[in-house]
């Protein structure tokens, strides 16, 4: 049960951006979405569909792709291109891993996940959004509003990260992108 002070604590309009950043635009679907199926990304060079470690890709490259086919949906897939990351230890990289594990239900691995991108970069506002968002959705309140706490004292109020989860704790509703 949300507490009526929480509510008020957190009572400001929320606006819908775009995970990862302050945009309300998707991700732009790229050859890999248009062309590629199962755990394959568009290849530029060699110009076909590729298992992602074995394509030219860079690590921002992979990033953005993981992004685009968990945006979709496709969290398995989205794994697929993050274990092709050059940087396992990135932060960003380890945000992605929580997303995508706690969109397929494995919520411990998850928490582990963004417990250790927040341990690589305390400022990781997106990680401790995707994490609260999951307090959220297991009724955990008071652990949600610690870390909206924490994106804001971070310097995150306005930010997608701190504005998708302050809608969360009112509405108990979570959002993803």
């Amino acid at each position: 049960m949300r507490l009526t002070a929480l509510a008020l604590a957190i009572a400001l309009p929320v606006s819908a951006f775009a995970a990862g950043s302050d945009s309300t635009t998707p991700p732009t679907p790229s050859e890999t979405t248009k062309k590629c199926w199962g755990k394959r990304v568009w290849d530029a060079e060699a110009q076909k569909c590729v298992k992602p470690e074995e394509s030219s890709m860079n690590g921002h490259q992979l990033l953005e792709t993981a992004r685009e086919l968990a945006y979709l949906e496709r969290f398995d897939d989205a794994q697929a291109v993050l274990a092709a990351h050059p940087d396992q230890a990135d932060s960003r990289v380890l945000t992605y891993w929580g997303f995508t594990n706690r969109k397929l239900g494995r919520r411990e691995l998850a928490n582990d996940f963004y417990q250790e991108a927040i341990a690589q970069d305390p400022d990781n506002i997106l990680a401790r959004s995707y994490m609260a968002q999951g307090f959220v959705a297991n009724g955990e309140y008071a652990q949600a509003l610690a870390q909206w706490k924490e994106i804001k004292a971070r310097g995150g109020t306005g930010t997608w990260a701190e504005a998708s989860l302050r809608h969360a704790l009112e509405t108990g509703v979570t959002v993803n992108y």
